[in-house]
């Protein structure tokens, strides 16, 4: 598929932009310089050590067209220091925050084309780290690959379709003191598991609960949640507190902040499933949404599980879902004043 094709229809992980940035780390010589060159395939030793021991790290994040000819990196720097909070938990060498973020400028730069024009639309960009030593050997790696690929990418509809939510207490995403706070790939392949089984259930994502007690929600696939109530003042946003099993979204705290902008009550409160299903039924939980950067921000319409089935709200996006999305979609963009300073102008020349 061509550039202009993809950009027309574009969907999610499916077509790729023309170069890829690569950096490699030794333990002899540290971090060597950045490379850019054309998007390849890659050839690796069966014995490499990322295919056997999971040291493998990643982040997801977005540059956005804007209307003066420039294109704009959401919050790089936090995905920075994110990225490094994951490499310190799985053994892996940091990156300076500088180089990362020069990282992704460079692809950005060199791919500027391929980053969409319409609202909604942008250019989904993976930063990613493997042990590429070829050994066996149950202990870090001393060689390490870093690279940076990019997708265009755009939202489903404009108007994103409620989710559907499939709770299962028997499965768990992360206990304390495992790997819940960081973006490694074995995170991601033991929850597909119990996506076969939501999708088995007619529904588009897990709702993961904690570890100890099976009741308290925590996250929604690989997204965090967030819970509109009604209170006498207002409408209050509520969100599980990062306790080391949820990852830190970016999104997440852009929510935060932005709600806090915007005149929203927020807190950061544990929620149980009875207490989500409860609050529903009573109207105090008006709308629930999911966040996260593959999927910005999302409604969530129905929970279901093997004892339970519940409708959130109306079932579709509420005005406080709509709203921080509009918003949040307006900062992107360039529609808005960024008052956080959450967008990194990259210049591209033209």
């Amino acid at each position: 598929m061509n550039r202009d094709a993809a950009l027309a229809t574009p969907g999610f992980g499916d077509v790729f932009t023309d170069h890829m940035v690569t950096m490699r780390w030794t333990a002899e010589m540290g971090w060597q310089a950045t490379e850019i060159g054309p998007l390849t395939p890659m050839s690796f030793h069966p014995a490499t050590m990322a295919l056997h021991y999971g040291q493998t790290i990643f982040e997801g994040m977005k540059a956005f067209w804007r209307p003066d000819g420039q294109r704009a990196v959401f919050r790089p720097r936090d995905h920075a220091r994110r990225f490094n909070n994951s490499a310190r938990r799985m053994a892996m060498p940091t990156l300076p925050e500088e180089d990362f973020v020069t990282a992704v400028e460079t692809l950005v730069r060199a791919d500027a084309a391929w980053v969409p024009e319409a609202r909604g639309h942008n250019l989904y960009l993976r930063p990613f780290m493997i042990a590429s030593q070829t050994a066996l050997g149950l202990r870090p790696a001393d060689e390490y690959l870093f690279m940076v690929i990019a997708t265009p990418s755009r939202p489903a509809t404009m108007e994103p379709k409620a989710m559907r939510l499939w709770a299962a207490p028997e499965y768990i995403r992360a206990a304390p003191g495992g790997t819940g706070a960081a973006k490694c790939g074995g995170n991601y392949g033991g929850s597909f598991i119990v996506q076969r089984e939501a999708a088995a259930n007619n529904c588009d994502e897990v709702v993961w609960l904690d570890a100890r007690e099976r009741r308290y929600v925590e996250e929604a696939g690989g997204c965090n949640l967030f819970f509109v109530e009604a209170t006498a003042t207002g409408p209050r946003l509520r969100t599980p507190p990062l306790s080391g099993t949820l990852l830190a979204g970016i999104t997440r705290d852009s929510i935060l902040r932005l709600a806090d902008s915007l005149g929203y009550a927020i807190s950061e409160e544990p929620l149980t499933l009875d207490a989500w299903e409860q609050g529903c039924r009573a109207g105090r939980i008006t709308e629930t949404f999911a966040c996260g950067t593959a999927r910005s921000i999302v409604p969530v319409g129905h929970v279901v599980s093997t004892r339970q089935d519940w409708a959130v709200g109306d079932g579709v996006a509420g005005p406080v879902t709509s709203r921080l999305r509009q918003a949040m979609l307006d900062i992107h963009h360039g529609s808005a004043p960024d008052l956080h300073g959450w967008m990194r102008l990259v210049n591209v020349g033209e």
